[in-house]
């Protein structure tokens, strides 16, 4: 057994490292939490304790298509994290470089059209709501000074 042991596995374009077990080694990937990494795991009949240096490379391949495409698996629709597309309205998962691009127009998008989330992003002030008279505080304007005449 110990010489089909993978001291890297490569998994969606990613290496991973192989000590590590099948639920921790999938949530490595950007874009797979814990939860769908054990969702997938368990889905696929997978043991969670088990070392992703002994699966075989067929197992790898089926896991690669389980994360392109986990609502093939029977994974929920709410686990996933590009829900109604803005482009295509399609539900789907994305990972690794796919995320980053899509975010990264997600956000252009949001500048272009000069939205409020948009033009919050653009000067780098919270988007959601929070409240800035404490918080978000950075460069020269931290702090109170005080006046020389009333030391």
């Amino acid at each position: 057994m110990e010489e089909d042991f993978k001291h890297m596995v490569r998994i969606a374009r990613r290496d991973v490292d192989g000590n590590k077990t099948i639920e921790n080694a999938l949530a490595d990937i950007k874009g797979i939490g814990k939860a769908l990494s054990r969702a997938i795991s368990i889905a696929m009949g997978y043991d969670l304790e088990q070392k992703i240096g002994y699966v075989s490379d067929e197992d790898v391949i089926k896991i690669e298509e389980a994360l392109r495409d986990p609502q093939q698996y029977d994974i929920p629709e709410w686990m996933l994290n590009r829900r109604n597309d803005y482009e295509t309205g399609n539900t789907m998962h994305l990972i690794e470089s796919d995320l980053d691009m899509t975010l990264r127009d997600d956000l252009n998008r949001m500048k272009k059209t000069r939205s409020y989330k948009g033009r919050r992003h653009e000067v780098g002030l919270p988007v959601r709501g929070q409240r800035t008279k404490s918080t978000f505080r950075k460069g020269s304007s931290v702090g109170v000074r005080r006046r020389k005449g009333r030391q």
